[in-house]
């Protein structure tokens, strides 16, 4: 399941999601990939956000406002709710191993099943 509206509108916290382990341990992880990983202030909690950088990649934080490189072996994480999101743009660049898995598709409620996945 996923945890609180950071990504609304596109996941729900009564939604129920598959998700596989492969990608981010081969780390063929790309952007606009939806992830589950453990959050990296609090260990005990998982979260659900979008890939937005990869390692290389310059991104806009809000603390401090200037755009950063994405270190190597790390991801730059936002939820789709950003006015509603703790994300990289708070405690910035999440390491790659902290990533569990990559969502694949919504699988509940029944009529909102999709995939969530770009080939």
């Amino acid at each position: 399941m996923c945890s609180g509206p950071s990504m609304e509108p596109t996941l729900e916290s009564n939604n129920i999601l598959f998700t596989e382990h492969i990608t981010p341990r081969l780390q063929r992880l790309k952007r606009g990939d939806i992830i589950i990983a453990k959050s990296p202030v609090n260990p005990k909690q998982n979260i659900c956000k979008r890939i937005i950088g990869l390692p290389g990649d310059k991104v806009r934080g809000h603390f401090p406002k200037r755009s950063q490189i994405v270190p190597r072996g790390h991801v730059w994480l936002e939820g789709d709710n950003s006015s509603n999101s703790a994300d990289s743009r708070s405690y910035g660049p999440v390491p790659q191993g902290l990533i569990r898995s990559r969502v694949v598709c919504r699988v509940w409620p029944l009529n909102k099943m999709c995939s969530l996945t770009e080939y």
